[in-house]
C-alpha cells in the first residue's frame, strides 16, 4: 500500500498530464497546495474556501466534483481517501469552459476583483486551456482512476457515498418516468422475479437498478412510511422464501432476514429504508450467489454445501473431494472452472461472512469469533477480514452497532 509521498503525487501528475494535457496538484485538508506559486489562492482566501468546499462535496458525492473559480473558468477536484480516512485532494487545474458564453472581459473583471492586476488577469486567462464538458469529465475520471490504480488505496467511504447518490438518482428517475407515462399503478410484483434473477446471477449493478425502480414505484403508490416499510418487509420475505426453496442450505438466510426486518422497522424515513434495503440486497447477493452459481454442476453444488456446513472446522481439499466423489486435483480444476474461485477462497469467504454476523449480533470478542468461524490465528483472521471488507473487525462492529431511531 503506497503512502501519500511526493514521488506518488508526481507520478500521478505526470501520467495525468501526459494523457489529458492538464497537470493536477495536491491540496491538503486545510486548503494548502503543493504549488510554488498559486496566483489565485495566494491573493484570495475565497478561492481556498471554495476548494475546501469542493473537497467536501467530492467526498459526499463519492466522485470528482466540478466547480467554477470565476465565471468562465473552472476546475475539478478528486478527494483522496484510503479506508475511510480523507488525506486531501487532487485539483485538476483551472481551465476555460469551451461551451461558456461568458465574455472574456467578464472573466478578467472577476479575476481583477480577486486581486490580480489587469495585465496578470489577462495573462492568467490566456494561459488556461479550453476544454469541452466531455473533455473535463474524461480528465477528471482519468485523474481519479489513475490515482487509485497507482496508489492501491481503497476509497471505501467514497464508493458507499457514490452508490447512495446513484440510488437516490435512480429512484428519482424511476418516479419521474412513471409520472410521465402515467403508470401510477399498484406495486410491481413482476419486478421481484427480475430482481431475484439478477441476485442469482450475482449481478449487483443490475439488481440495484431494479431495486431502485421498485423503490420508486413503492413511493409513488404511497409515500406513507408505514406502508413503505410493509412493502419492504414483504419484499424481503419473498426473497428469503424463494432462496430457501431453491436450496435448503440457504436456511441461514431466515435468521439473517429477521435481522434485516428489525432494521427496516427502525428506519426513520424513506432514505433510511432505501439504504437498509440496499444493504440487505448486497447481503442476499453474497449469500445466494455464493451457494447458487452453477448449480447445474452437481459436484460444485455438493462442494458448496459441504463448505457451508463445515466452514468452522479445519477443511482440507481431500475432505471435500471425498464428499463429492472426485479426486482432489479434478475437484480443484472443476470448481475453479465453474465458479471462477478456488475452494480456499470460498472457505475464507464463508468464514468472514459468518464473522460479520457474529460481530453484529453478539458480544463475543474478536479472538472468540476468529476461533468460532474456523481461524486458528487472530492476526490471520483480521488480515483476511480487512482484505474482504476494507476495515478491521473492531471498526466493522463500531459502524454496525449504531441503531437507527424512529422519527
Amino acid at each position: 500500500m503506497a503512502d501519500l509521498t511526493k514521488r506518488l503525487l508526481n507520478e500521478v501528475a505526470r501520467d495525468a498530464q501526459k494523457s489529458t494535457g492538464i497537470r493536477p496538484f495536491f491540496m491538503d485538508l486545510n486548503g494548502k497546495t503543493t504549488l510554488l506559486v498559486d496566483p489565485l489562492c495566494d491573493i484570495a482566501p475565497r478561492v481556498r474556501r471554495l476548494r475546501t468546499y469542493a473537497l467536501h462535496e467530492s467526498v459526499i458525492l463519492g466522485q470528482p466534483y466540478f466547480f467554477e473559480t470565476v465565471p468562465g473558468v473552472g476546475s475539478w477536484i478528486v478527494a483522496l481517501e484510503n479506508r475511510r480516512i480523507i488525506h486531501g485532494a487532487l485539483i485538476g487545474g483551472d481551465v476555460r469552459t469551451k461551451e461558456s458564453d461568458i465574455p472574456d472581459a467578464d472573466s478578467i473583471r472577476s479575476l481583477i476583483t480577486l486581486g490580480l492586476s489587469p495585465a496578470r488577469a489577462r495573462d492568467y486567462l490566456s494561459s488556461r486551456s479550453k476544454l469541452t464538458l466531455n473533455e473535463r469529465l474524461e480528465a477528471a475520471s482519468y485523474l481519479e482512476r489513475t490515482f487509485y490504480q497507482i496508489s492501491g488505496w481503497k476509497p471505501i467511504q467514497m464508493e458507499e457515498n457514490r452508490l447512495r447518490m446513484q440510488q437516490q438518482q435512480q429512484i428519482a428517475e424511476a418516479i419521474e418516468d412513471q409520472k410521465r407515462r402515467g403508470t401510477l399503478s399498484a406495486y410491481p410484483f413482476e419486478k421481484e422475479r427480475i430482481l431475484l434473477s439478477h441476485i442469482r446471477a450475482g449481478d449487483q449493478s443490475g439488481a440495484r437498478r431494479v431495486l431502485n425502480e421498485m423503490l420508486g414505484a413503492m413511493y409513488l403508490t404511497t409515500p406513507k412510511l408505514v406502508v413503505l416499510r410493509a412493502r419492504a418487509i414483504e419484499m424481503m420475505g419473498y426473497l428469503t422464501r424463494t432462496a430457501v426453496e431453491d436450496s435448503p442450505v440457504m436456511e441461514s438466510l431466515i435468521e439473517r432476514n429477521h435481522q434485516w426486518m428489525e432494521r427496516l422497522i427502525q428506519a426513520r424515513d424513506f432514505e433510511a429504508l432505501s439504504r437498509v434495503l440496499t444493504d440487505a440486497l448486497n447481503d442476499f447477493i453474497e449469500g445466494i450467489y455464493l451457494h447458487g452459481f452453477n448449480r447445474s454442476n452437481t459436484h460444485v453444488g455438493k462442494a458448496l454445501d459441504f463448505i457451508t456446513k463445515n466452514y468452522m472446522k479445519p477443511i482440507r481439499l481431500k475432505d471435500i473431494a471425498r464428499e463429492v466423489g472426485l479426486s482432489p486435483y479434478r475437484l480443484a480444476h472443476v470448481f475453479k472452472e465453474y465458479s471462477g474461485k478456488t475452494l480456499l477462497q470460498i472457505v475464507i469467504h464463508s468464514r468472514i461472512q459468518n464473522a460479520r454476523q457474529l460481530l453484529e449480533n453478539t458480544d463475543k470478542n474478536c479472538t472468540e469469533i476468529a476461533y468460532e468461524v474456523g481461524f486458528n490465528d487472530q492476526s490471520y483472521f483480521i488480515r483476511h477480514f480487512k482484505r474482504l471488507t476494507g476495515i478491521t473487525p473492531a471498526r466493522y462492529r463500531r459502524t454496525r452497532m449504531v441503531p437507527e431511531r424512529d422519527a
